[in-house]
């Protein structure tokens, strides 16, 4: 999956625009062929932290290398060996498919040579010969996704930036989207992704989540999982408010969250959610009618990293 190559390295990287911090301080580290994740709430810090990477802002502190060129020195260079992406992408909505592809071609330097050979190659992997000579403006959300994803690599690049890519698009079509992007990944493309959908990161091979401009956790899921020490469990039973009240007094509960008429609870240092909830809900009268343990998901470890980090904060212990 991946190789011993650094594509992207980071150390302290920061970033303000005036008084306002974007970034604080993001230290990174991106191999080769692997597709790593950049998670965060909206206004957490990614796509600034993108721009720095492609280029396109300088830092304000730290330094960083992609794809073997310093971010402050030589940007030029590497915007000619990326490839970048956003929800906003701009397609041509005027032109069709096929002469979105060759503009973007003729942009990225493709040989001309090489042009109509790449764009029929990009057209079958991409599944739009079928759609080649159709408008970009008439496309659905999903499809021009494809054509967005298909011009961003019509130069083979060997990274490739997406910036909140699924944002807005449809579960059919961001699933049908990763497809795509684990097929990139296959082939030895590096691929750094940024998301506010933590159902995403579970298909990326590591992760790092950042929160107030700051990294707080890398890994593969996984890893991230193990570290925060959770358990997780599903209770079904009457009186579900009072319940959650009840367990989010409790020290050793981490988080509860109403999912229809399953009340989720999740604990720290693995103690036994089902236990406990049963101990302190029947001290108070409150009967458990059912009770299972799930597998906590990359959702439960974010939440319980950025509450972590909001209580170190106002305990005077975090930035």
């Amino acid at each position: 999956m991946t190789g011993g190559d650094v594509i992207v390295e980071t150390e302290h990287l920061s970033r303000r625009f005036g008084s306002l911090v974007a970034v604080r301080d993001v230290s990174l580290r991106v191999h080769r062929g692997e597709i790593f994740g950049v998670l965060g709430a909206n206004g957490a810090g990614k796509s600034t932290t993108i721009r720095m990477l492609c280029g396109i802002l300088d830092p304000t502190g730290g330094r960083g290398t992609v794809v073997g060129h310093d971010i402050l020195r030589e940007p030029e260079k590497i915007k000619s060996r990326i490839g970048y992406m956003t929800q906003r992408f701009s397609l041509y909505e005027d032109l069709t498919v096929l002469e979105n592809l060759r503009f973007y071609a003729g942009i990225y330097g493709v040989p001309r040579a090489r042009r109509a050979a790449r764009i029929d190659e990009i057209l079958a992997r991409a599944g739009l010969h079928g759609r080649a000579k159709q408008l970009a403006g008439t496309l659905s959300g999903g499809w021009k996704q494809r054509v967005a994803l298909a011009c961003a690599t019509i130069h083979a690049p060997p990274l490739l930036f997406l910036d909140e890519p699924t944002a807005g698009v449809d579960p059919v079509s961001r699933r049908e989207f990763w497809d795509q992007i684990h097929r990139e990944a296959s082939d030895g493309t590096t691929i750094l992704v940024t998301t506010h959908y933590m159902d995403e990161a579970e298909r990326c091979h590591r992760l790092a989540f950042i929160f107030r401009g700051a990294v707080l956790d890398e890994g593969t899921p996984s890893e991230v999982l193990e570290r925060r020490r959770l358990r997780v469990a599903e209770l079904q039973l009457q009186g579900s408010l009072r319940a959650a009240e009840l367990l989010r007094a409790h020290p050793s509960v981490d988080e509860v969250g109403h999912f229809g008429h399953l009340l989720r609870v999740a604990t720290r240092d693995l103690t036994d959610p089902v236990a406990l909830a049963r101990e302190v809900l029947s001290a108070d009268g409150l009967a458990v009618d059912s009770a299972r343990e799930v597998r906590p998901t990359i959702e439960d470890a974010f939440v319980s990293m950025v509450r972590e980090d909001a209580r170190a904060a106002n305990n005077g212990g975090g930035a």
